[in-house]
């Protein structure tokens, strides 16, 4: 089986974003737009296998456009063992 390429923290994230995203009704083709990027690239991020992820900046962007806190993306504790999965 072939290992993921994202951290614990940086899946946890992505998934964050994703249930956000969901919830709000704003689709990938939507974040690609404010994020000026393709939809197949959040496709990606949001894809575990893949080395794709968002970066602080996109984060930024998304929080704005989600009208939440970027602190809303991360957990309220570090995780400790922070190998890729």
């Amino acid at each position: 089986m072939k290992k993921q390429k994202k951290t614990r923290i940086e899946q946890f994230v992505i998934d964050k974003v994703k249930e956000i995203r969901i919830q709000k009704g704003i689709s990938q083709e939507e974040i690609a737009l404010f994020l000026e990027t393709t939809k197949g690239f959040i496709g990606q991020i949001e894809t575990p296998n893949h080395s794709s992820k968002y970066n602080i900046n996109h984060l930024n962007t998304i929080a704005v456009e989600f009208n939440c806190s970027i602190k809303d993306f991360f957990p309220d504790l570090p995780f400790p063992d922070e190998e890729k999965i």
